[in-house]
């Protein structure tokens, strides 16, 4: 029997899991880096968030807060944006003992958690929307917030039509729970991880890519992704298509990490 594994054990287990995972097309893992964004950047966000995701765990602070605290801490490494997606599930995520209580944890945020929301995106290059009239680089922007009144539940409704994320902590974390459940299933077969992001890569257009280069990008990864499940292509094919196109579903790689954070609470065996 195993010792007893925190909640905030468990976060950094399962963002270590995914990007050491192979292969994952598109996405920077164990055997290949981006220019800029390596294996190791990860690795280091990975300890770096330790100290924010302590205090989820222990309650001490709010959604927003911890997650630009998380993004702070994280943004000492060179590697850009790593793991802010990931924040924003696994904080809430951790905060609550089951999905329901953090689902509910999201849903009592304030305006105050939006504002530090916005603060983040400081210190990450995450792309938004142009002609978005809440646009993260828009100075004025926090102004609307607080004229509207947001909270961070608002936020992500707001965003949820066009992002991943902002839709799975507003709808409950369904594809969070669809990804655990995937990963319990097939626990005893080599590489699951991998296994299981292709299924997802294969059924859900990644938003991430959608942002970057159009919706349209998204969905020839999904048929492509789906092409390789039919034995069509071969997964490698997929992966070279990724890369040579600056395609990477980072979208569901956060989505994977918050499903492997709750699969490894319901038992998920790692080392088979």
């Amino acid at each position: 029997m195993r010792p007893i594994i925190s909640r905030t054990e468990r976060a950094q287990m399962a963002m270590a899991f995914e990007v050491c995972a192979w292969d994952k097309p598109g996405n920077v893992d164990r055997c290949h880096d981006y220019p800029d964004t390596k294996l190791e950047h990860f690795l280091a966000s990975v300890i770096f968030c330790r100290s924010a995701l302590e205090k989820a765990e222990q309650r001490k602070g709010s959604v927003g807060a911890l997650i630009r605290e998380a993004t702070i801490l994280t943004g000492r490494h060179k590697g850009g944006n790593t793991h802010f997606g990931a924040f924003i599930l696994l904080i809430p995520l951790i905060m609550g003992d089951t999905i329901k209580e953090a689902s509910e944890i999201v849903r009592q945020t304030t305006i105050e958690d939006a504002l530090d929301f916005y603060d983040a995106f400081t210190h990450t290059a995450v792309r938004v929307r142009d002609e978005d009239e809440l646009d993260i680089n828009d100075p004025k922007a926090k102004e609307e917030l607080i004229k509207r009144k947001m909270t961070f539940f608002d936020v992500m409704e707001y965003s949820a039509p066009h992002d991943l994320i902002a839709r799975e902590i507003t709808q409950g974390f369904p594809l969070t729970r669809y990804t655990a459940d995937l990963l319990i299933t097939h626990q005893n077969e080599i590489n699951p991880i991998s296994k299981v992001f292709l299924k997802l890569l294969s059924e859900f257009p990644d938003t991430f890519i959608a942002k970057k280069f159009g919706v349209s990008a998204s969905e020839l990864v999904r048929e492509k992704a789906a092409q390789v499940l039919a034995g069509k292509i071969r997964s490698a094919q997929l992966d070279e298509f990724c890369l040579d196109n600056g395609y990477n579903p980072g979208s569901l790689a956060d989505i994977m990490i918050s499903g492997l954070y709750v699969a490894l609470g319901e038992g998920w065996e790692w080392d088979h």
